[in-house]
């Protein structure tokens, strides 16, 4: 039975995460984690959290113990190098390449105890929301009647009078001219 987790785009090298990962390739769990505790390397804590994951998938999912667990395949892969520039002198600039990495544990049982099916949330059956009653509270409610809708040809016909508008020079239905030199002087047309 093989149980994988993987890290995405990891802020470091991958060159210098492939140190870490050579160095526990093979070994057991327990141990692995306890060779990555004292790596003085940086790279240590995501490699760390890869195998960490990859156990409790193991425990959650197909009820292997942790004892029974080793690093079968762990492989560090290029992931997106971010582009900068580095100012430099006489108005130079030089590219740095910011990289990132890609983890991916496989572990394997160190004895095997046969074939196992993943762990699958239990789904009720569904059911059809006219067959259920209608409940407010736990109370059963009684069918109501249903509103007809609002006929759209009457509303079409209302007129519909802004308060915003009014006043403004016989713009629509209801509302007065202005009168005087301003309402001539901003009315006209111009040309």
């Amino acid at each position: 039975m093989e149980v994988k987790a993987q890290a995405k785009y990891i802020r470091m090298s991958p060159r210098k995460v492939r140190l870490l990962t050579n160095l526990v390739k093979g070994k057991s769990v327990v141990a692995a984690l306890e060779q990555l505790n004292f790596a003085g390397k940086l790279a240590s804590l995501p490699v760390r959290k890869v195998i960490a994951s990859a156990i409790a998938n193991a425990k959650h999912n197909f009820d292997i113990a942790e004892s029974n667990l080793f690093v079968k395949e762990i492989r560090v892969d290029q992931g997106t190098t971010l582009k900068r520039w580095l100012p430099r002198a006489h108005g130079r600039a030089t590219p740095l390449r910011k990289r990132t990495s890609h983890i991916n544990v496989v572990l394997g049982e160190i004895e095997d105890s046969g074939v196992r099916q993943g762990r699958k949330d239990k789904v009720e059956s569904p059911v059809k929301l006219d067959a259920m009653p209608a409940k407010k509270d736990g109370v059963k409610v009684e069918d109501k009647p249903i509103t007809k809708p609002v006929d759209s040809a009457k509303e079409k016909d209302k007129e519909i009078i802004d308060p915003r508008r009014e006043g403004r020079g016989g713009h629509g239905k209801g509302t007065e001219a202005k009168k005087g030199f301003t309402s001539k002087l901003f009315n006209r047309k111009a040309g």
